[in-house]
């Protein structure tokens, strides 16, 4: 058992190894001097400079943050009421279909959906005019098709597990759907539609492949900005700009932890206090 335990240990190292060396790596060199990435000089916080200073870094970087702020909101609110459809809803014709329609982006490749959403918006503008050009809009488009399954996905596991008593209990004390829905569903299913939102946000900001055939003059995204440099080469400002991101999102879940401890800690003290509470009422009668 001891032996099994150490390989077990060793395979963990291993692993998280592999996943967080090259971000350390990439961490370090943002503070290096040199002109090429990957080499070591001497400390210089003149890269993180330059981030503020390249016009065209920035703006990829905000319309990546801003596209991908949109389409996970849109494909949280139409993932959710696909989830709901399929759980909750009786059967009705084609939820079948629909069932498995939802989860199709995720088995196809990025490449195909790309091209198909491409040729589609080529065939909708010959037709109607509209869009005229590729842009936000039909990254936005893009974006919400490809990451509206997850977030399908996981509040749909969620919605299995949902004890639906507590909805005909407040129906049958005269409450209406609308309200049963905003005040009871969505705050026992918040957690997972905050993680198909987070999980939505990750994919679009990461997506290359899709952003590639539809963007358009105007609408470069980071991941497009950072794979056409690579021809001419990468500067070590991404490292910069990487590791800011890095930093954002460590203080971002460094506040999530300690706000769910705090949370943790008080509903335990509310559920000690009743139990006192509730053991003084049975002494005294």
């Amino acid at each position: 058992m001891i032996g099994l335990s150490r390989t077990i240990v060793s395979i963990l190292v291993f692993g998280y190894a592999l996943l967080f060396i090259p971000i350390v790596f990439l961490i370090i060199n943002a503070f290096s001097s040199s002109e090429i990435s990957g080499v070591w000089t001497h400390f210089s916080l003149k890269w993180f400079e330059a981030v503020f200073e390249d016009d065209d870094l920035i703006y990829a970087t905000l319309t990546s943050v801003e596209t991908a702020c949109i389409s996970a909101t849109i494909a949280v609110v139409l993932g959710v009421l696909a989830a709901i459809a399929t759980v909750n809803e009786k059967s009705f014709f084609g939820k079948k279909f629909l069932n498995v329609a939802i989860i199709i982006p995720i088995v196809v490749p990025e490449i195909i959906v790309g091209f198909s959403l491409l040729m589609l918006f080529i065939a909708i503008e010959n037709i109607f005019g509209f869009p005229k050009e590729r842009g936000l809009m039909t990254v936005v488009i893009g974006h919400v098709m490809a990451t509206m399954a997850y977030v399908h996905m996981t509040v749909r596991s969620r919605l299995l597990s949902f004890d639906n008593s507590l909805e005909e209990a407040a129906l049958n004390l005269g409450a209406k759907y609308f309200t049963v829905f905003w005040q009871i569903k969505i705050p026992i299913i918040f957690k997972s539609i905050l993680s198909g939102w987070l999980l939505a946000f990750t994919l679009s900001l990461d997506d290359l492949v899709i952003a590639s055939f539809l963007t358009g003059p105007g609408s470069t995204t980071l991941p497009i900005l950072i794979f056409s440099n690579i021809r001419i080469g990468i500067t070590p400002a991404i490292n910069a700009l990487a590791t800011m991101f890095i930093l954002v999102i460590a203080i971002a879940l460094t506040l999530i932890f300690f706000l769910s401890k705090k949370r943790n800690i008080e509903a335990f003290s509310e559920l000690a206090n009743s139990k006192k509470h509730l053991d003084y009422n049975k002494l005294q009668r």
